[in-house]
């Protein structure tokens, strides 16, 4: 039988964990990890260190003149592919993409790209890569310490790293009980997909942008159908799903060795439950 340790966060009861899940061990939150990114970008835009206009190229000028601008790359409008070119391995897919592996790639991006910045969304972890180089060269510090000062600070969150640390995340089970390599995502990969929370830190990350809106409009990064803003995320063995509505109802559910889709179904009806709820 396979193991499916789940914690669920919802507006309506406290946390429910199975399987030996927990609040307070790190887990990867993958491409929630986008929605720090898109967040980052917009509150550094009404800080007036970039304009969400400005072009690739005025933060990575090894990078041609594509047309394609920071919201582009946040609104995975860019026209560059969901994954860097080449071969990936399917054991840990993006261990060897680091920042020199992008800093490669950044000349090529006319070339890299499908189509016309503007014309039509394609999930793009590479245009997060991209997006995330940006940021940091706009801000001059790293990645972990520009979401610090324009994310995590302002919501007041501290359960949420690049690397957790010996101990500090939430094993995940696999054959005879011995536990599963998580991917390497601390690279070029980071700002697309390589967080790690606490899945009570990503649960208040999702009511504070969302329902409190403590940072204003939410950012360009979430997903939108209809009165429901979401995001969900996925690497080898865990997945989550998190969204609000606007009504203020709001879920978050991280899973692991589960099947995204899988994941993904367990929100909605999660949510669709809290609207029968006394």
């Amino acid at each position: 039988m396979r193991l499916i340790p789940t914690c669920v966060f919802s507006d309506t009861a406290p946390p429910a964990l199975s399987d030996g899940h927990a609040v307070d061990r790190f887990v990867q939150i993958a491409s929630l990890t986008k929605v720090v990114t898109g967040t980052a970008l917009t509150s550094m835009a009404a800080s007036e260190v970039l304009a969400l206009d400005d072009p690739v190229e005025r933060w990575l000028p090894a990078a041609p003149t594509t047309g394609i601008t920071l919201l582009h790359l946040a609104r995975h409008t860019s026209g560059l592919p969901r994954l860097p070119p080449g071969r990936l391995s399917r054991r840990d897919p993006y261990a060897a993409f680091d920042r020199p592996a992008l800093d490669c790639l950044l000349p090529r991006l006319d070339t890299l790209a499908t189509r016309p910045p503007g014309q039509q969304e394609e999930y793009s972890n590479l245009g997060y890569a991209v997006l995330g180089a940006a940021l940091t060269a706009a801000s001059g510090t790293t990645y972990e310490e520009l979401v610090t000062e324009y994310v995590l600070r302002p919501l007041d969150l501290t359960e949420v790293t690049a690397n957790p640390g010996p101990g500090r995340s939430l094993p995940i089970p696999g054959l005879l009980g011995r536990p599963r390599k998580p991917w390497t995502m601390d690279g070029a990969i980071l700002p697309a997909g390589g967080l790690w929370a606490t899945p009570r830190a990503a649960a208040d990350l999702v009511v504070r942008i969302l329902v409190e809106r403590r940072l204003g409009d939410p950012a360009p990064s979430w997903q939108t159908s209809g009165p429901l803003r979401w995001h969900n995320g996925a690497t080898r063995h865990a997945s989550l799903f998190a969204g609000a509505m606007d009504d203020g109802r709001w879920v978050l559910i991280h899973r692991l060795n589960a099947t995204p889709e899988d994941t993904d179904r367990a929100g909605i009806e999660t949510l669709k439950a809290s609207r029968t709820a006394p």
